[in-house]
């Protein structure tokens, strides 16, 4: 067997590798742009939730498949995210250079900072698996990210990481860095931050396979119902006898007066059970 058959551990994680390695470069370049930058996190995403859960076929086709659907609302989103963004850091510069109690501005415009990078860290993912539009979609990464505040702070520090390393690392440590990042790094942050996504945060929003089961087959005992309610009004109209028709006739012949105008009620009645029950059998 060894470690190079295609079934073998090893060849499965050196095949995922690969397919994060692909994806971070067509991530890097397609990036130039930087107004693209929101299209390709929620491809991104796209692919590596997959992974996590292990559903992916095709990464490549998967990718692009993601980013031609999603392109006008991760644009819209990214532009809106990367003009706060700039504004907030421009603030806290412009208060860090002022005197006073006016520098405690910056710890309010800190905070603003911080939450605007929960909901980043929310808003691609979200974008990816959800179809909303971008208000909805912003306001619900909002809430997912204050209600798992612990996981929102785990995936944050997952993605300061490799800044902070370039920051106040080592110069041997820092191009180290930038290496694994050029070549692997933001596909690999992605693909650990789908794994809380996936296992613990998604599932609180999403129904579990038997529950799809479950109400697939609701919905098909409902069509059943309405088609047994409608069965007794067919064999009525087609002139055969119930059996509570029958007992009733052995019990007692009523007058011909009285059948007809029995016959005239049963009639009226069996229209409406069966107006009722095909309008409901057709609303459900």
């Amino acid at each position: 067997m060894g470690i190079f058959n295609p079934d073998s551990k090893f060849s499965q994680i050196m095949s995922r590798v690969f397919d994060l390695m692909i994806m971070n470069l067509i991530f890097i370049f397609t990036s130039i742009p930087i107004f693209t930058i929101g299209v390709n996190y929620t491809a991104l995403y796209y692919v590596t939730l997959k992974m996590v859960k292990n559903e992916e076929s095709y990464v490549f086709k998967s990718y692009w498949k993601s980013w031609r659907q999603n392109f006008k609302q991760a644009t819209g989103i990214w532009l809106i995210f990367l003009f706060i963004g700039v504004f907030l850091v421009m603030d806290i510069f412009l208060v860090n250079q002022m005197t006073g109690p006016s520098t405690y501005l910056r710890y309010v415009f800190f905070v603003i900072l911080f939450i605007w990078g929960m909901v980043l860290t929310y808003v691609f993912p979200v974008l990816s698996r959800f179809d909303n539009t971008v208000k909805q979609t912003i306001k619900n990464s909002l809430l997912m990210s204050i209600r798992h505040l612990p996981w929102t702070i785990v995936m944050l520090v997952i993605n300061l990481l490799p800044l902070i390393l370039l920051i106040f690392a080592p110069t041997t440590v820092a191009s180290l860095v930038s290496f694994v990042m050029i070549f692997l790094g933001i596909a690999v942050v992605a693909y650990a931050n789908s794994w809380f996504f996936v296992n613990k945060i998604f599932p609180y929003y999403m129904p579990s396979e038997e529950e799809e089961e479950l109400s697939e087959l609701e919905e098909s005992s409902r069509v059943l119902e309405a088609m047994d309610r409608a069965t007794p009004d067919f064999l009525e109209n087609s002139g055969n006898p119930t059996t509570e028709s029958a007992d009733a006739a052995s019990e007692a012949e009523p007058s011909a007066d009285e059948t007809e105008t029995d016959g005239t009620e049963e009639n009226t009645v069996s229209g409406k059970d069966s107006s009722s029950a095909g309008s409901e059998s057709e609303t459900e």
